[in-house]
């Protein structure tokens, strides 16, 4: 179990995880019109795939510049829902 936290096997698993909710939400709403709508839940999913591709590159060894370049993109994320958060309210 230690190997997987070690080297990054454990973010696969919830990067998948992710994906798979992600994708139940999207399927469910579109189905049924019900459940949260893929604009209020996307941006804050990609944010934290984002988070989690970051972790995985430290964690195998990647150059500093693709760490830095997920966490880019976490923050992009996150701010983008913020503004449209905070625009909508």
């Amino acid at each position: 179990m230690q190997a997987w936290f070690v080297d990054g096997r454990i973010i696969d698993l919830l990067i998948g995880f992710t994906l798979l909710e992600g994708l139940a939400l999207l399927v469910h709403h579109r189905m049924t019109g019900l459940g949260v709508r893929p604009r209020d839940f996307l941006a804050n999913l990609v944010s934290g795939l984002c988070l989690m591709c970051a972790l995985r590159a430290a964690l195998s060894g990647a150059a500093w510049p693709w760490v830095a370049a997920w966490l880019a993109a976490a923050g992009l994320a996150h701010g983008f829902d913020l503004v449209r958060r905070w625009r909508s309210g």
